[in-house]
């Protein structure tokens, strides 16, 4: 029974085995079956694509090459455009070389024509020459027989005849070159003067240079002395002015040219005679104490006259310079008023004349600020004042409107006579110096007697305040000489006569008028 068992299952087992390897078999079978198919598939999925990249690929190239061809066709006809163009300039330009070759050969022609008209003209003039020559002797020749003189002694006499002339001319071209250089002289001599005299006024008048303080009593001289001196030496240290301690009674009085300086010299003194505490440290803590605030009102001063003129913020240095103005005097006109008037008067014109408005009104304000300089620094005030702006950044136009204005560079703008031209105005308008209004009349009155007194005169009229004569002349008796003469003699009677600050312009007017009616 066991042995049947072990018979079955060993049979079993074979069989098992058996169906198992011809499983396996047909499973090796199928697969590779299908990886057959697999193969297949990818081989022919290979060739479709390959043939459809070569498709692709095949289009492209011929779309490059029509994209060549179209670029080189453009490309040559650029090119065939271009050589046409080249061609026809040349073309053009052996056309011109033509006609300028057929220029040059008539030229040619014409200068060969010109040197055989010259050669003949060069035998002409030859001949000519020694007929001339011939004719000289023969003259020469009669002229001795007639006046009996050989040509030495006919060359001597003519010589000593124009040596004579010419030493009459001679004497009166120097002459007049010696009016002219005195006359030029004295205006030049006039305006250095007058110039000194602004810049540097030490014999000038008392009251311009001093100042008084009034004291609460005799006493206080000396207490402001003190012993020995020493407060007097003080205050003149700190203040750099002489103070003048005289029988005056109750006053002491401080000198100096620096009108900055005596105003805070002036306003120490005060304010020390009110404390009472007089000596040296004393003195000079006031002092320090009124220069800070001198210096601070200055300054102000100084913007303030910037901004009454409508301009832009200056340097401050400009600023404190500008304000020290208002302590400085110009035969009597403060020198301040007298440029912030210029500067309006330099807008006002150059509105007129379409120029820039705040430049002018900038030069005309800065024109003086020269004279606020110390009088240790050489030079005309316009050029001073031209190179104290020039180092704090001022433009290159209100440079030459403010050293120009009188003269003493060129003008290279129209600033620099609009300057001058407002700072005439100003300085002569009536009451801007100390010169009554009767003085002022009677002189516009002397300018036309003058004129009125010449024989031909219609009528004399004196305008823009003495500055300026017009004569009108009557055209049957003074012809236009006579009226260029009659200006000179003028001028000359108004030199000799009158006395006048700056200059008067003459004109004289002839004027004819013909009237007729047609009836």
């Amino acid at each position: 029974m066991l042995t049947e068992q072990i018979v079955i299952a060993a049979v079993c087992t074979g069989v098992g085995g058996g169906l198992a390897y011809a499983f396996s078999l047909s499973r090796e079978r199928a697969f590779r079956a299908e990886a057959a198919t697999r193969e297949r598939d990818f081989q022919e999925k290979l060739r479709r694509d390959t043939e459809s990249a070569l498709l692709i690929a095949k289009v492209a190239a011929q779309e490059q090459v029509a994209r060549g061809r179209t670029e080189t066709e453009q490309a040559l006809a650029g090119q065939r455009a271009a050589l046409d163009g080249d061609e026809r300039r040349l073309a053009e330009r052996e056309a011109v070389v033509n006609r300028q070759l057929d220029r040059f050969a008539q030229q040619e022609q014409d200068l060969r024509l010109r040197a055989e008209l010259l050669e003949s003209a060069r035998d002409g003039l030859a001949s000519e020459r020694t007929e001339l020559h011939r004719l000289s002797v023969e003259c020469k020749t009669r002229l001795e027989e007639v006046s009996g003189l050989d040509s030495g002694s006919a060359r001597t006499l003519l010589l000593k005849e124009v040596e004579r002339e010419s030493a009459k001319d001679a004497a009166d071209l120097s002459r007049h070159i010696l009016d002219d250089a005195r006359h030029r002289s004295e205006e030049q001599a006039r305006r250095i003067l007058a110039t000194a005299l602004q810049r540097y006024a030490a014999t000038h008048t008392f009251e311009t240079t001093t100042a008084t303080v009034a004291l609460t009593g005799d006493d206080m001289k000396g207490r402001i002395i003190g012993r020995e001196g020493r407060n007097i030496r003080a205050f003149e240290a700190a203040t750099g002015v002489t103070v003048l301690v005289d029988d005056t009674p109750n006053a002491v009085v401080l000198s100096g040219f620096d009108p900055v300086r005596r105003e805070v010299a002036r306003q120490s003194m005060e304010r020390l005679i009110l404390d009472g505490r007089i000596h040296p440290t004393r003195i000079e803590e006031v002092v320090a104490a009124v220069t800070t605030e001198m210096d601070a009102f200055v300054h102000r001063t100084g913007e303030d006259a910037v901004f009454r003129c409508g301009l832009s913020p200056v340097h401050p240095e400009v600023a404190k310079t500008l304000g020290k103005l208002r302590f400085r005097h110009s035969y009597s006109q403060n020198v301040l008023e007298h440029s912030v008037e210029v500067a309006h008067l330099c807008g006002l014109m150059a509105a007129e004349l379409g120029a820039d408005i705040q430049a002018a009104k900038r030069a005309g304000l800065l024109h003086d600020i020269g004279k606020a300089m110390t009088h240790e620094i050489e030079g005309p005030h316009a050029i001073v004042g031209s190179d104290f702006l020039k180092r704090h950044g001022e433009s290159p136009d209100i440079l030459n409107g403010v050293a120009s204005h009188h003269q003493e560079v060129p003008h290279e703008n129209l600033l620099g006579i609009l300057v001058a031209a407002a700072d005439a105005i100003s300085a002569s308008r009536p009451g801007s110096r100390s010169e009554s209004m009767t003085t002022y009349i009677k002189r516009l009155e002397d300018l036309e007697q003058i004129a009125l007194s010449f024989e031909g005169v219609e009528k004399a009229f004196a305008v823009q305040a003495g500055r300026e004569l017009r004569v009108i002349v009557r055209p049957e008796q003074v012809d236009d000489s006579g009226s260029l003469l009659m200006a000179r003699q003028l001028a000359r009677r108004i030199e000799e006569e009158l006395l006048y600050p700056g200059q008067i312009r003459i004109t004289v007017v002839r004027e004819t008028r013909c009237v007729e009616f047609a009836k």
